[in-house]
C-alpha cells in the first residue's frame, strides 16, 4: 500500500538510499523509499564491504573519514551490529608513479586527520603476510580502514528509517516522474503515484534511467566486477589488512574462515550483466601467483558478480538538478558507494532541507561534464 503523498521521495535501497532515508526521518521529513526488488538487492549486497578514506579527492577523503566514524558508531546509531573490522588498508605499489602519487595522498590525507602513512616493502610483508615482495617498491596503509557486513549496513539504516517514521516500499519499481510547468509533481510506480515536490535518486547502476523520467542526464554506465570466497584458509592471520595490489587491481580480505578475492578486467565491456564467468579468472590467477603465490591452491567455495555505477571520472554525481525543480541525485560512485554511503546520506538530508552540507558537495555536481573541472580519482581499486 503506497501513501498518497510523501514530502520526499527516495528512489533505490542500497545503502545511499537507506542512509538518506535514515536521515531525512531523523530529521523530521516525511520520507517515502522505493525499492524495485529487495533492499540491498542491487550493487550493495555485491560489494566487498571495504571502507577506507585513502583517496587523493579531498571531497573523497572527507566522505570517506565521516563514513568511517559513522560505521565505529553504526551500534550506537542507527542501530546493529555491522561486523567491523579495522584492520587497515594495505595498497601494494610498484611503479614509481604511483609511488609518487600515494606519498602525496597520505600527506593530504594526514591534513584532514586520516593517520595514513607510507611503508617499506618489508613491512607490508610483515602486515600482510602472504604478499611476496618481488617488484614491489613501497606500501601505503591506513590502520582504520577495513571492511564490514553491507547487508547488515542497509538493515541498520532501514531499521532506523522507519524507527523515525519513514516508510520503505520494496517491489515497487518506478515507471515515471511526473513533471508540471518544471516542478515535479509526482512518481509513478507500478502501485500507482505518489505526489511529491521533491526526489532523490539513489537508483545505482540504474540512475541513468531515472534521471531520463525527469529530462535529467546523469552520466553513469554500469560495469561488472565479480568476487570470489574462497574455502577455509589454514592459519588465516587474525588481523589481516585488506591488501591491494595496485598495479594489477588484484585483492583480498578475510571472509568468515576464507578470504574474499576480487580484481577488475580490462575487457569487461559496459552493461547489465550479472552472471559469472570464467574469462577473468586467467589473469586473476596470474596476479595471485606473482603477488601471493601462497593463495594459489586454495579452493573457491563461491562467487557472486555485481555492478559498479561508472562515471567518465570515477567519482561520484552528487547534487540538485537546475531542472525540474528538486530533482536531487547521489549515484555514480565507481565502486566507492558503500564506504561514502553514511556520509552521504547527511549530506543529501542537507541538501534537500537547503543546509551547508556537512561535506563541501560542489564538485561533485554532474554538470561539471560541461565544463573542465573534471578531477579523476586516483586510488581506484
Amino acid at each position: 500500500m503506497l501513501p498518497h503523498r510523501a514530502e520526499v521521495v527516495v528512489i533505490g535501497g542500497g545503502v545511499v538510499g537507506v542512509s538518506t532515508a535514515f536521515h531525512l526521518a531523523e530529521a523530521g521529513v516525511d520520507v517515502l523509499l522505493l525499492e524495485r526488488d529487495e533492499l540491498g538487492a542491487g550493487s550493495t549486497s555485491k560489494a566487498a564491504g571495504g571502507v577506507r578514506a585513502q583517496f587523493s579527492d579531498p571531497v573523497n577523503i572527507e566522505l570517506g573519514q565521516r563514513s568511517l566514524r559513522a560505521f565505529e558508531d553504526f551500534a550506537r546509531r542507527p542501530g546493529g551490529e555491522i561486523d567491523l573490522k579495522q584492520h587497515g588498508y594495505l595498497f601494494l605499489l610498484s611503479d614509481h608513479a604511483d609511488v609518487a602519487a600515494f606519498e602525496r595522498g597520505v600527506r593530504l590525507q594526514n591534513e584532514f586527520g586520516v593517520p595514513s602513512r607510507m611503508l617499506t616493502v618489508r613491512e607490508a610483508c610483515e602486515l600482510s603476510p602472504y604478499v611476496v615482495p618481488d617488484g614491489l617498491r613501497a606500501a601505503a596503509f591506513s590502520p582504520t580502514d577495513g571492511h564490514c557486513t553491507p547487508e547488515a549496513v542497509v538493515q541498520g539504516y532501514a531499521q532506523g528509517a522507519r524507527h523515525h517514521g519513514a516508510l520503505l516500499r520494496r517491489n515497487c519499481p518506478v515507471t515515471g516522474i511526473e513533471v508540471t510547468r518544471g516542478e515535479i509533481t509526482a512518481v509513478h510506480t507500478d502501485f500507482g503515484p505518489v505526489e511529491t515536490s521533491t526526489v532523490v535518486c539513489a537508483a545505482g547502476a540504474w540512475s541513468a534511467a531515472v534521471g531520463e523520467f525527469a529530462g535529467v542526464e546523469l552520466p553513469v554506465r554500469p560495469l561488472r566486477r565479480q568476487i570470489l570466497v574462497t574455502e577455509p584458509v589454514p592459519g588465516l592471520p587474525r588481523r589481516l589488512p585488506f591488501t591491494i595490489d595496485f598495479g594489477t587491481s588484484f585483492y583480498f580480505h578475510d571472509e568468515g574462515p576464507g578470504l574474499l578475492i576480487g580484481m577488475s578486467d580490462p575487457d569487461e565491456e559496459y552493461g547489465f550483466r550479472l552472471n559469472t564467468d570464467d574469462r577473468w579468472l586467467g589473469r586473476l590467477a596470474d596476479a595471485v601467483a606473482r603477488r601471493a603465490p601462497r593463495l594459489a591452491d586454495i579452493g573457491v567455495a563461491h562467487g557472486w558478480a555485481g555492478l559498479y555505477e561508472m562515471t567518465p571520472d570515477h567519482n561520484a554525481l552528487i547534487g540538485e538538478a537546475a531542472g525540474p525543480s528538486r530533482f536531487l541525485y547521489a549515484t555514480g560512485f565507481s565502486g566507492h558507494g558503500f564506504l561514502q554511503g553514511p556520509a552521504i546520506g547527511e549530506v543529501m538530508r542537507d541538501l534537500v532541507l537547503g543546509r551547508r552540507p556537512v561535506v563541501d558537495v560542489s564538485g561533485l555536481d554532474a554538470r561539471r561534464f560541461a565544463g573542465a573541472k573534471v578531477r579523476p580519482e586516483h586510488n581506484c581499486v
